[in-house]
């Protein structure tokens, strides 16, 4: 395989990764990596929920997996009716080396029968300032924002396991909820853990976007040196930093980003990357910040990038940017581009002819560029200029990629 080659697909699976690594959901912090569930998620799932303490146990053996013997110190929540008390023994199978009155969290499920009792998950080895802060958590129920203010105060706390769930509530927040906090956010907190080497990378994204929600120039400032840095090495949480940056800045942050970034084809790829996030980003959560032109034009962009290039249609469609009509088609010859390339120019086509305005031509995903003509409307001139060539030109795709065409049909899905 050619070097050039080698690094095409070294950089498609990369983007790949990018992409599986930030999608976590359309609720969620768009720069975050969530877990699957908080502590507080988890106390209000479970039916009991106690504070215990290693009293003993019996190690495994060959044919046994050894047992662990707890002593209830404190009752959080139980069924209506449970018996558990302090000083209750509870025995689990399966053997933990622990020192006496070292403290744990269960969290139990009801078994049915009832007279079977409780099921006990893994223990939790838990500090006395570790339970405290699960006991207070505020229920699911409460509205998101409102629940956020409690966690606020513990990011990147001495307690590891604190500080990783207090991420885990913001990583796992929808953005509107997270800026409704804009003015409680610990901005002078949140600049210094940008540049300090003790925050773990994974959380800097998250860090970025909530300073660029409540600082400054200075802080902005702070946002630009760290994005323009030089190095060759993937930074995770980048992306944020660039949408922080985007949030405070605006269309200027935005030049220089494109200059560095985007049209720089020595910049690393994750980095360019990266910029392609923040420009979706502003695109979904700028609100205004950045004109939808400006957007698409940087977006644009990245069509000369054969390795971003179906990422980039599938963009541009959904932004509805159907000035690359004829850009895409002179593309789709080119020998370096690979069929889901093809297939997104397809699709991209598709789209634009969907885009009618108020019309609602629905036989055009079924149909294709048949589907829609003159006959099917009160008048051909109604249509939109961009719904006369992306007929034209699906018309020509069919005629000379037949195939292609209707593999990019099968699983289009107009949103």
């Amino acid at each position: 395989m050619k070097a050039s080659r080698f690094w095409f697909w070294a950089n498609r699976l990369v983007a790949f990764a990018l992409v599986l690594f930030v999608s976590n959901g359309a609720n969620s912090c768009p720069f975050c990596s969530a877990p699957s569930l908080t502590l507080s998620e988890q106390v209000a799932q479970a039916d009991a929920v106690i504070l215990v303490k290693w009293v003993g146990g019996e190690p495994a053996k060959i044919s046994d997996a050894g047992s662990s013997d707890f002593e209830v110190v404190e009752v959080a929540h139980q069924p209506e009716g449970g018996k558990l008390a302090k000083g209750t023994k509870i025995s689990l199978i399966r053997f933990r080396a622990a020192r006496p009155g070292d403290q744990f969290m269960l969290f139990g499920t009801k078994v049915e029968p009832a007279k079977v009792g409780m099921e006990w998950g893994s223990p939790l080895e838990v500090s006395k300032t570790a339970y405290e802060y699960i006991r207070n958590t505020p229920k699911p129920g409460l509205k998101a924002a409102e629940r956020l203010q409690y966690f606020i105060k513990y990011l990147e706390t001495s307690d590891k396991m604190i500080a990783d769930d207090a991420f885990g509530e913001f990583a796992n927040a929808a953005y509107a909820d997270v800026a409704k906090l804009s003015a409680e956010l610990p901005r002078d907190n949140l600049r210094k853990w940008l540049t300090s080497k003790d925050v773990a990378p994974g959380r800097l994204g998250l860090y970025g976007m909530m300073l660029g929600l409540c600082g400054g120039e200075e802080d902005a400032k702070v946002m630009e040196d760290k994005i323009f840095e030089q190095t060759d090495e993937y930074r995770l949480g980048i992306d944020g930093i660039m949408g922080g940056y985007l949030l405070r800045t605006g269309a200027k942050g935005l030049a220089l980003i494109e200059e560095k970034k985007l049209k720089d084809k020595k910049a690393p790829f994750s980095e360019t990357y990266a910029a392609m996030s923040a420009v979706r980003f502003m695109w979904q959560y700028g609100d205004g910040r950045i004109s939808q032109d400006r957007l698409r034009e940087s977006m644009r962009l990245l069509l000369d990038r054969p390795e971003l290039a179906d990422l980039v249609i599938a963009d541009l469609s959904r932004m509805k940017d159907w000035t690359v009509q004829d850009k895409l088609m002179s593309m789709y010859d080119e020998e370096t581009n690979i069929p889901s390339v093809k297939r997104a120019i397809v699709r991209y086509m598709l789209s634009s002819i969907k885009d009618t305005g108020e019309k609602k031509l629905d036989s055009a995903t079924s149909g294709g560029a048949a589907a829609i003509s003159a006959s099917d409307t009160n008048s051909a001139v109604e249509l939109p200029e961009h719904v006369l060539k992306g007929q034209k030109c699906l018309k020509e795709l069919e005629q000379k990629d037949p195939k292609t065409v209707i593999e990019a049909k099968r699983f289009f899905i107009m949103k």
